[in-house]
């Protein structure tokens, strides 16, 4: 009987390290509770019909590296928006104020939209939307100057090549050697395939691994912006519409232990006011968010109030 206590104190501590691991600390305020900036927009389009960048759409990528921001954007006229769609480039010392590159647009050859961009040793790698929504691989050393691999070679599980049509707004991840690209067909799911030399892509499973709805807020369509990895566990970022026409769009957040199998954020959307193409970036403190279209805008972390 003497025992007792400590036996109590044990069962006591084990049900505290329990509720830690509760279900609701899957989604941890601090990466999925934002509050604009008030400064927002942060950065548009020129307006000005003579540029190559009159206006910016879709998702662009926000590097943050050695203390400096790095901004790859899609830039296009509305004259002759559908014809070509521009890489350029702004660099931003606190990630509020960007100045645009002097050399901008950075790369003409080829229509450049939806990026994200992911450094492995002295390489940067841009995997992002061409014309006919085809994803393509894109490589640099400088950040500025960019060779287009061509187009991502992406495989059925048992090796044949997927069906014709689009895939893209690719996103990667890559982890203990193996490049995961997450990409959409038609925004209505996302897949995941996964490479080990960057040449063939093999779908983990011919099913989505990120589907449209049930619920209203992203039962039209769905793309996945970004991959990051927190207390021990996988977020995907990504956009989507609740109607048909794609008139308007949010943000949401999903969960996962594997890459494979994902839970929905039962509050999405986490931010709505018709933006997408969403992301957050670590600015060596704390997770800020920022959304690219139709402009850019930031968010961070929800101030508790007292």
């Amino acid at each position: 009987m003497k025992s007792f206590p400590l036996l109590v104190f044990v069962c006591v501590f084990l049900a505290s390290v329990h509720l830690a691991w509760t279900p609701a600390e899957e989604f941890p305020a601090e990466i999925v509770r934002f509050q604009p900036y008030k400064g927002n927009p942060l950065f548009k389009g020129t307006g000005d019909v003579k540029t190559w960048d009159e206006k910016i759409r879709e998702r662009g990528y926000i590097l943050f590296e050695n203390g400096k921001y790095y901004m790859w954007y899609t830039g296009y006229t509305k004259s002759t928006g559908e014809q070509m769609k521009y890489l350029g480039l702004a660099t931003s010392d606190d990630g509020l104020t960007w100045t645009r590159h002097a050399k901008n647009p950075i790369h003409k050859s080829l229509w450049v939209e939806d990026m994200c961009v992911l450094k492995d040793g002295a390489t940067y790698y841009m995997f992002a939307e061409s014309k006919d929504d085809i994803a393509h691989l894109l490589t640099s050393s400088d950040r500025i100057s960019w060779k287009d691999e061509g187009p991502i070679d992406i495989r059925l599980k048992n090796g044949s090549p997927i069906s014709k049509g689009p895939y893209g707004t690719p996103s990667i991840w890559k982890e203990k050697g193996i490049w995961y690209l997450f990409y959409e067909r038609n925004d209505a799911a996302v897949w995941l395939a996964t490479s080990k030399d960057l040449k063939v892509f093999t779908n983990v499973q011919d099913e989505p691994v990120l589907q449209c709805g049930p619920e209203k807020y992203d039962q039209f369509a769905v793309a996945m912006n970004k991959i990051i990895q927190y207390k021990g566990l996988y977020y995907a970022y990504y956009h989507a519409s609740a109607f048909k026409d794609w008139r308007e769009w949010s943000m949401n957040v999903a969960v996962s232990k594997d890459l494979v199998h994902w839970k929905k954020y039962p509050g999405n959307p986490i931010i709505g006011d018709d933006t997408s193409s969403g992301f957050p970036v670590f600015d060596g403190k704390q997770y800020r968010f920022y959304t690219m279209h139709p402009d850019v805008r930031l968010y961070f972390p929800e101030i508790k109030k007292k």
